[in-house]
């Protein structure tokens, strides 16, 4: 198992030189700071229409062939309108998306997560939710036990929308409630992953929260979680 995963860290080795684009000013984003630098001006150029649609050419699929270094890892909902490449305005090797209904955190992309942090050095995780979110609505509605596999999403969800009824916001129990899943995984994120709690504490990685408009196509960014196993919402037990 071990050879295999070294063998699936070389295959996807980060390069000599990195191929994220470079913010305006010529310089790469290396650091989390100057990740989200880029991130929100990359928002900000899509709210106004002035996409800049950069590293969207062929040359950038030859170039990236070599291998990749994304300025940044997405955990966001699957949802067909907050597609991360277009709202942060980025194009080919810049993010490591990993898209699940109710942007939760499960093995399968906790996993996706640490690889991104520790084997291609990427410095900042964004927890990325939506407003109306289809997967919170359809939990905050449910009344009995869903059927297939949609249940283990719903159990994910349940404290966010717990927290969300206990706490009412400004934004109704459905955007309360998504605010609330975006800062709950970011804290599992923490407390479930020795992996990402060490290169977090090592000051390698930086985890920021935030919530996509779909009205507006504005990112709202919220805090950081704290450190892990002293968040305010850590996995709670579902019933």
């Amino acid at each position: 198992m071990r050879h295999s995963k070294l063998l699936l860290a070389a295959a996807l080795a980060l390069p000599l030189a990195a191929l994220a684009h470079p913010p305006k000013g010529g310089k790469l984003a290396t650091t989390a700071d100057e990740a989200l630098v880029e991130l929100k001006a990359g928002n900000a150029r899509f709210m106004a229409g002035k996409h800049e649609s950069p590293n969207l050419t062929m040359e950038r699929v030859k170039e990236v062939v070599a291998g990749q270094h994304p300025e940044a890892v997405i955990l966001s909902c699957s949802d067909s309108r907050v597609p991360p490449e277009v709202i942060f305005d980025e194009g080919i090797g810049d993010l490591f998306v990993v898209r699940v209904a109710g942007n939760i955190s499960e093995p399968a992309t906790t996993g996706s997560i640490e690889y991104a942090a520790e084997h291609l050095g990427v410095p900042l995780i964004v927890v990325l939710g939506h407003h109306k979110c289809g997967a919170v609505k359809a939990t905050a509605e449910a009344t009995g036990e869903p059927e297939g596999n949609i249940g283990s999403i719903v159990k994910e969800l349940q404290p966010a929308v717990a927290a969300a009824r206990a706490k009412p916001g400004k934004e109704g129990l459905v955007d309360d409630a998504v605010h609330a899943n975006a800062e709950i995984v970011a804290a599992q994120l923490l407390s479930e992953s020795p992996v990402l709690t060490h290169l977090v504490h090592g000051g390698k990685v930086k985890i920021v929260t935030a919530v996509y408009d779909l009205e507006s196509g504005k990112i709202e960014w919220g805090p950081a979680p704290a450190a892990a196993g002293h968040g305010e919402h850590g996995r709670q037990e579902k019933h």
